[in-house]
């Protein structure tokens, strides 16, 4: 594995009574890096984040993250190392204002409510949340949580930001402009690694993409590599479907 790697998974697995839900995955993530982890529903992308994080501990199996062995490590000791993740459902604190929501996060590394909050405001600056700063987190619109998911993340000062399904129940306008602010993100110098379903994303902004299914990693590489792989197609669309679209496009060029 590269020195320039962040995040290196060797052998990782995990079961879950019958179900092999993660198979001896390996995988290195470079630091600086925009990347992404793709594959159909129940493929076990966020059980392999929380595998990452600290969320579960593997069967077998390591995670290295900075050079440092943290299998099984709790996430907060993850988080305060630098590795943060988002969730697929966004949780806000309903009772609180999208400025103390995001200066949960802060509090990670500052310990004065005055000097969170003003962190908070810096954020969401960074997120398109400025405005709504004062706003009952309740009030937010799916996409405005989204922000707001990913602010109180970025608080937490990461050197990796896992996503989770940032895009998820966003409309095309809403996609669009998420877009941007992530890759703001990764060009702030923050290793972003996104579990994405949205492939329009992946296609715009990921450098890297790793496609799991049915548990294993069955291919990388770029975005228009992955997605033109016989096997990608074959794990989204059903056996044969490869065979079928070469077929096709045979038939409408002849």
């Amino acid at each position: 594995m590269s020195e320039s790697s962040l995040l290196v998974l060797e052998g990782v697995s995990r079961s879950f009574g019958g179900l092999k839900a993660v198979q001896n995955v390996s995988l290195a993530v470079r630091e600086g890096s925009l990347s992404a982890l793709i594959g159909p529903n129940g493929a076990g992308k966020t059980t392999l984040f929380a595998l990452m994080s600290g969320f579960l501990k593997p069967d077998a199996g390591s995670v290295r993250f900075a050079g440092q062995d943290i299998t099984g490590r709790e996430p907060h000791r993850n988080a305060a190392l630098g590795m943060t993740r988002t969730f697929q459902i966004v949780k806000p604190f309903a009772a609180q204002t999208v400025r103390e929501n995001i200066a949960v996060g802060a509090h990670l590394h500052l310990h004065g409510r005055t000097e969170a909050l003003r962190e908070a405001e810096a954020v969401a600056q960074r997120v398109g949340l400025a405005p709504q700063l004062d706003k009952p987190a309740s009030d937010l619109t799916v996409a405005g949580r989204k922000r707001l998911e990913l602010a109180r993340a970025l608080a937490t000062r990461p050197r990796l930001l896992l996503l989770d399904e940032v895009l998820a129940g966003l409309n095309p306008q809403e996609i669009a402009e998420m877009m941007p602010v992530v890759r703001g993100i990764a060009a702030s110098g923050v290793t972003v690694l996104m579990i994405e379903h949205v492939m329009q994303a992946v296609m715009n902004l990921a450098e890297h993409v790793w496609v799991l299914a049915q548990g294993q990693l069955i291919a990388e590489g770029s975005p228009a590599q992955v997605t033109s792989d016989d096997r990608v197609v074959e794990a989204y669309l059903g056996h044969g479907t490869a065979a079928r679209l070469r077929k096709a496009a045979t038939g409408a060029t002849a």
